[in-house]
């Protein structure tokens, strides 16, 4: 029932499980607030208004639905909200207290982040921010497409999307890039089980953190290098200039990446053409708009 022009634009690509924490541990719709106190070195959940402690629940109900969800990419949970929220929600001294002494997780928030840290976890306030859901959308979707690949358990396939995530995976962490390589070559003749289990592992980690801007930049340079015979110095100088304006966080990555795309097209360069890197997630998802706090958040 909230409002998220980021879930609503996600809807014809995603399959959303929605729930409600709050309203699974009994409390009403309207209710009274709720709000996280520090008890000591404890986190309570607790309702002003009724003395209720609901923490009991709430972490009754987080370990049995999150221990039931099955396979999922991601998870997109409340802004802020007591139960759901996963940065920003405020903890008060007391449950009188109007002045908020710090913040931090929500109780089901803080669970998902614990049993799913893995994957890509964010809220709907924080999906506002371009550079935050850039790489919400690209880890889900790569991660999605992974699934794709395990389910089918084929070598084949697993050497296809290595393949195809090369430049991604240059961009996000080029050591866990090289550890998945090696993975993939499989030396050790494990049977398809294990090398998939240890894929899944290492494809997690080298997409935890967003990419530094420099090293899109350094890939874009890659790409650059497959052109180079064929374009002539202006439209060099034309892409550097893009190029440094996205240094300069003068443009998004978008501009430059579509001059290479460009290029693509316009060379028929198979191998790039499959690359991940350049449309990550579906193109239609692609907005500019930002909450203004930052590329770096």
């Amino acid at each position: 029932m909230i409002s998220s022009p980021v879930v609503s634009a996600l809807k014809p690509h995603m399959d959303f499980t929605p729930v409600c924490p709050e309203v699974e541990i009994g409390l009403g719709v309207p209710r009274d607030p709720i709000r996280i106190v520090a008890a000591g070195r404890e986190r309570r959940l607790v309702q002003p208004s009724t003395g209720k402690d609901l923490t009991v629940k709430m972490e009754g109900f987080a370990s049995s639905y999150l221990s039931s969800v099955g396979d999922v990419d991601g998870f997109i949970l409340k802004y802020r909200s007591p139960s759901c929220g996963i940065k920003e929600v405020k903890v008060f001294q007391s449950a009188e207290s109007k002045t908020p002494a710090g913040k931090g997780a929500g109780i089901f928030g803080g669970a998902v982040l614990a049993s799913f840290g893995g994957l890509p976890v964010e809220d709907e306030g924080r999906l506002l921010n371009f550079r935050i859901r850039e790489h919400f959308l690209t880890c889900t979707f790569t991660l999605a497409a992974f699934r794709q690949v395990a389910a089918a358990r084929s070598m084949r396939e697993l050497v296809r999307f290595q393949a195809e995530n090369k430049l991604l995976l240059m961009a996000y962490n080029q050591k866990e890039m090289r550890a998945l390589g090696r993975i993939v070559a499989n030396q050790d003749k494990k049977g398809i089980a294990a090398v998939l289990d240890d894929y899944a592992i290492h494809l997690r980690k080298a997409l935890a953190t967003a990419p530094r801007y420099t090293s899109c930049v350094n890939v874009l340079m890659h790409a650059l290098g497959y052109f180079s015979d064929g374009l002539a110095k202006g439209e060099k100088a034309f892409f550097l200039d893009a190029l440094e304006d996205y240094r300069q966080e003068r443009t998004p990555l978008s501009v430059p990446v579509g001059i290479v795309k460009s290029y693509i097209v316009r060379f028929g360069q198979a191998y790039l053409a499959q690359q991940r890197f350049f449309e990550p997630y579906p193109q239609d998802l692609v907005k500019i708009t930002d909450s203004g706090k930052g590329r770096d958040l």
